[in-house]
């Protein structure tokens, strides 16, 4: 929405204190469930995994419409989301997860497991009159505005200061929204690879990669 507030969020490690809010939210966020080895993975990338926190809770719903505010607090709830363990009562709203595989001759590249980010983040307007969504539609549908562009900006920053030149990632074919938000940040469709998902419909992805070209000092 135009004229939306901007919501201060900050930028967390994942570590084993707070790698149950990245589980929780996962299980908002996406249809498919990640294994151990996903955490495992999340965990031993360092920097390049990172949870956004919403520095502004306490001050900023008082800006929400007073009945999205309810269903909001309803959903979260029915989930279980735990908002006790997120850092000094701020409220865990997006994450990036990150994985880093070693190519031939030792190069590394980093592979986007997750990138999501809770949809009321979007930005509601002060005084705007609110367009109402499916109350889960409106909680847990990827956000892919301007939260997951610092998550995505942070991992493609770290990449070029750590001379890592690839990083890629799956995406469902028919998920337009999610091709076009990457190709903006100069990702490239390079492969479509059939039945890669099990439990969701369409079952294949794109591979989609970004070549970061590393400046010369």
């Amino acid at each position: 929405m135009g004229g939306g507030r901007e919501v201060p969020i900050s930028l967390e490690g994942l570590r084993d204190k707070n790698l149950m809010q990245l589980k929780k939210l996962n299980t908002a966020l996406f249809p498919v469930r990640y294994n151990d080895k996903y955490y495992a993975d999340a965990l031993s990338s360092a920097d390049f995994t990172k949870l956004g926190y919403d520095a502004s809770y306490g001050s900023y719903y008082f800006f929400i419409n007073s009945s999205t505010l309810i269903n909001l607090l309803v959903i979260l709830k029915r989930h279980s989301f735990d908002f006790s363990s997120a850092y000094y009562g701020d409220i865990c709203v997006g994450s990036i997860a990150c994985r880093l595989e070693k190519k031939e001759a030792g190069a590394v590249r980093v592979y986007i497991m997750t990138l999501g980010v809770l949809a009321p983040y979007r930005g509601l307007g002060i005084g705007e009159h609110a367009t109402y969504l499916p109350f889960d539609e409106l909680l847990y549908r990827v956000c892919l505005r301007s939260q997951s562009t610092r998550l995505l900006n942070h991992v493609l920053e770290l990449c070029s200061k750590q001379n890592i030149s690839e990083t890629y990632l799956h995406v469902q074919t028919n998920n337009e929204d999610a091709i076009n938000f990457y190709k903006k940040f100069g990702f490239e469709i390079t492969d479509t690879i059939k039945n890669y998902y099990t439990n969701i419909t369409p079952p294949d992805c794109y591979v989609v990669t970004k070549y970061i070209t590393q400046s010369k000092k």
